[in-house]
């Protein structure tokens, strides 16, 4: 996939995200408190922690929030509450493989809210392999700017690591393996660098292209999907098309 089309997708959710603000809340407190959990409450030493909570910072959730997320995770003040982490293989409509990253607290009630919207839209729930076409990756983003050098970009990031520099005519997507994605996020930052996302995602190692109708088809499910309050993230292969992405 091309810079442009996975930045025309990012900033495609993020405005959603943005029309659903407390969704988007709830959302990343659930993430902040998992990864409290399973790391410790401690960013400097919890990676995953610290991605989270940079993420929340980024969508202007207050300090307060973030906190209280945390405080919930490790039990301070009452019973931490029990959310587990979820993967579910998919097929979307006309075959498009996905994989729906859920954080819940009632896993019977979540299984049967994501199997009534794929089912509805003709998809299929238990993919057969799905999981092989995705590989847990960082991928990192810097949208173009005025005065933004791409080779410089290239430069810090190949040598930190990187194993992939996408260079696309709204943003630079830099793709890591998950050891060195720490490395190459630093150095990047270090350099000044503007971070529009930085994450570790199930990339695609195929892709999927459809014409217009088919492709806005399973758009529409996949909107359908993050509207679900206990789905955190919906990777697929969709390849959009330029005129679907615009």
């Amino acid at each position: 996939m091309s810079g442009h089309s996975k930045w025309a997708t990012i900033k495609r959710a993020k405005a959603a995200n943005d029309a659903k603000r407390g969704a988007l809340f709830t959302r990343l407190g659930r993430e902040i408190m998992i990864a409290a959990r399973e790391g410790g409450p401690n960013p400097e030493a919890n990676f995953r922690l610290r991605l989270a909570i940079d993420r929340a910072r980024a969508a202007n959730m207050p300090k307060e929030n973030i906190e209280r997320a945390i405080a919930r995770a490790t039990g301070q003040g009452g019973e931490a509450e029990a959310f587990e982490e979820i993967i579910y293989e998919v097929y979307l409509p006309h075959k498009v493989p996905a994989m729906i990253q859920v954080l819940t607290d009632n896993r019977n009630r979540t299984v049967a809210e994501v199997r009534r919207v794929i089912t509805r839209a003709g998809g299929q729930m238990d993919g057969a392999a799905v999981a092989w076409q995705f590989q847990r990756k960082g991928v990192i983003v810097i949208e173009q700017k005025a005065g933004l050098e791409p080779d410089a970009v290239f430069e810090t990031a190949l040598e930190a690591g990187a194993d992939d520099i996408d260079v696309g005519d709204e943003a630079i997507e830099i793709t890591t393996s998950v050891e060195n994605f720490r490395a190459v996020r630093d150095a990047l930052m270090r350099k000044g660098y503007e971070l529009a996302s930085a994450e570790i995602a199930l990339v695609p190692t195929t892709y999927t292209q459809l014409d217009r109708e088919k492709a806005e088809q399973v758009l529409n499910v996949i909107d359908a999907l993050e509207e679900l309050d206990d789905v955190q993230q919906v990777y697929h292969n969709l390849q959009l098309p330029a005129e679907v992405a615009a």
